[in-house]
């Protein structure tokens, strides 16, 4: 029997599904990868908005962690929703004798607008775990607020925010250009051989709810699969776009609806 790649996901839980650690299982799940989680956060949430928060105890976040390595392992971690300063400190503590790949989605705010990450914290985050990354995948606001700057408005700002991005330590950042205007989106995946920009078309959808969220899964579910960072990148690309093309036909809530994650495998 052939050995499954596996999956450490480190995030905040979304009730309405469409984001965080349920988006995360979907998008590992759809990509052939088995998923452990360790929870930072509840939300109560749902297709319009956040209405409420409560962050776990740090110890418990740092105890979930380590539960899932000294047992299942992870091919790969991925870190979403912290949440708090001192939940930033415990799962860079937990994870100090990790040497695989991690993805770092800095989430800071929701789909609706409602702030995930206090100030504290965005400098936990910068501080502790930045450097740790393989691939840090913020969108163009988040990338802003780690480098204490005005968002890109080009494509040629957005990869220069990604070069003193990486200059704090990932191997890999890849830039989200989802909240940029125009026809084409586009992310740029800047390494240290230079930089590479993945283009599509820009959907037009309400239905983007946990993008964010699930391209970062899709890309760690790449590299648990024992893909390089650029393969991972433009495979996690591909299969978002036609989860963003197919959201509609899933018709879920009255907001911002979620993307379709099993979109190659639903009838």
């Amino acid at each position: 029997m052939a050995r499954v790649a596996k999956l450490l996901i480190i995030a905040g839980s979304d009730s309405g599904g469409g984001a965080g650690i349920q988006a995360d299982l979907k998008a590992a799940s759809a990509l052939g990868v088995y998923a452990a989680t360790a929870i930072t956060a509840i939300t109560a949430q749902n297709t319009k908005g956040v209405q409420r928060v409560e962050t776990l105890a740090p110890d418990l976040v740092a105890d979930q962690v380590a539960s899932v390595l000294s047992d299942i392992g992870a091919d790969a971690v991925k870190i979403g929703m912290l949440g708090a300063a001192d939940i930033v400190a415990a799962v860079a503590d937990a994870l100090r004798g990790y040497d695989g790949a991690v993805v770092l989605d800095p989430v800071m705010v929701a789909k609706s607008g409602d702030p995930l990450l206090p100030g504290d914290a965005v400098a936990a985050l910068r501080d502790r775990l930045v450097p740790r990354a393989t691939v840090l995948t913020p969108n163009l606001p988040e990338a802003a607020k780690l480098l204490g700057c005005e968002a890109a408005a080009s494509p040629g700002e957005a990869a220069r925010q990604g070069e003193a991005l990486r200059a704090m330590g990932p191997q890999a950042v890849l830039m989200k250009g989802g909240h940029a205007d125009g026809r084409t989106c586009r992310d740029i995946l800047v390494g240290e051989s230079g930089s590479e920009t993945l283009e599509a078309p820009r959907i037009a959808t309400r239905n983007t709810h946990g993008t964010g969220c699930s391209l970062a899964s899709a890309l760690a579910a790449g590299l648990a699969r024992g893909e390089g960072v650029a393969a991972a990148t433009r495979r996690a690309h591909g299969w978002l776009q036609g989860a963003i093309a197919a959201a509609d036909g899933l018709d879920v809530g009255s907001g911002h609806g979620p993307v379709h994650h099993f979109h190659e495998l639903w009838a």
